[in-house]
């Protein structure tokens, strides 16, 4: 049974980059079973088939819609081609699930070569937000359009030894939030997921991945927050194994005085860096104005 009613959209086309094998193409398979037609993008490796191709090839096998697209989405102009690809198969574009990235290699920040930070930032990050410029108008003119953003719990939590990946996961989060924002009035949502999966990204080798990490079991929240039925706007989801939360930044409430200084604070600071009870902001504006109404109240 598909979890959402999609009379108000029908033949709806959904573009998932990196989906040549695990998280990607579980995420295609789940938005083809939804009843999406779907444009498998993955770039092509010249040492081996294409992968895109042979996923393409297995959901049309299956009954399902599907087109495929090999380019790489970092070079220039590749943003445009890509949705240009979604518009030359299938005459329109409905959701984007953007899941291309990479990890880039494993090194302390002192040790790290700074243009290992701007590759990994190229391509998870700026190769992403041209992409949603490049479906925005498209995704405009549709009743139900849907950003389903893949980010990672390295973007909200940090992650050792791989300061690259959570800089542009993070940077992604924020991206996505602000849009969520700015196109609130409109018809389209804007989402982010941070999902855990077994992967040859994450480091998992046949036949020593957990089977209860499959990237199938965290597939269903990027094919929700796609469909036209899912209207959350702005939100993150953790997902993985077949358990889904929601994530949030948060505020403590804080103390303060008007005449504090840093002595104030450094006797003060364990009593008021709790985070219970704690504010969860809309946005920039919206945490400004609590915090701003923090210092009215106190005064």
């Amino acid at each position: 049974m598909a979890i959402t009613d999609r009379t108000d959209a029908s033949d709806r086309v959904t573009l998932v980059t990196g989906a040549g094998a695990g998280l990607g193409a579980a995420f295609a398979w789940a938005c083809a079973a939804e009843g999406d037609t779907v444009l498998v993008n993955n770039r092509v490796h010249p040492d081996r088939p294409s992968s895109a191709a042979a996923l393409v090839e297995d959901l049309q096998a299956a009954g399902h819609r599907a087109g495929l697209d090999e380019h790489s989405v970092e070079p220039e102009g590749a943003a445009a081609a890509i949705v240009g690809s979604a518009i030359d198969q299938f005459g329109r574009l409905d959701a984007i699930i953007l899941n291309a990235g990479i990890s880039g290699p494993a090194a302390k920040v002192a040790d790290s070569d700074p243009a290992d930070l701007r590759d990994v930032l190229n391509i998870n990050f700026f190769a992403n937000a041209a992409l949603v410029q490049a479906a925005l108008p498209h995704l405009q003119q549709s009743p139900a359009g849907r950003i389903v953003l893949v980010a990672s719990s390295a973007g909200l939590h940090g992650l050792r030894g791989r300061a690259p990946y959570a800089a542009s996961k993070a940077a992604l989060i924020a991206y996505g939030r602000s849009l969520a924002l700015e196109l609130a009035r409109t018809d389209i949502r804007t989402n982010i997921i941070a999902p855990y999966a077994a992967t040859k990204m994450t480091g998992a080798q046949d036949g020593e991945a957990d089977p209860r990490l499959s990237p199938d079991r965290a597939a269903p929240a990027a094919a929700w927050l796609a469909s036209p039925g899912c209207d959350v706007n702005g939100q993150i989801w953790v997902c993985g194994g077949g358990i889904f939360r929601r994530a949030a930044m948060v505020e403590g409430a804080g103390g303060g005085s008007a005449d504090a200084d840093t002595a104030w604070l450094a006797r003060n600071a364990k009593g008021i860096s709790g985070l219970a009870p704690y504010r969860e902001m809309e946005g920039g504006e919206a945490a400004f104005a609590d915090f701003y109404a923090s210092i009215r109240e106190r005064d």
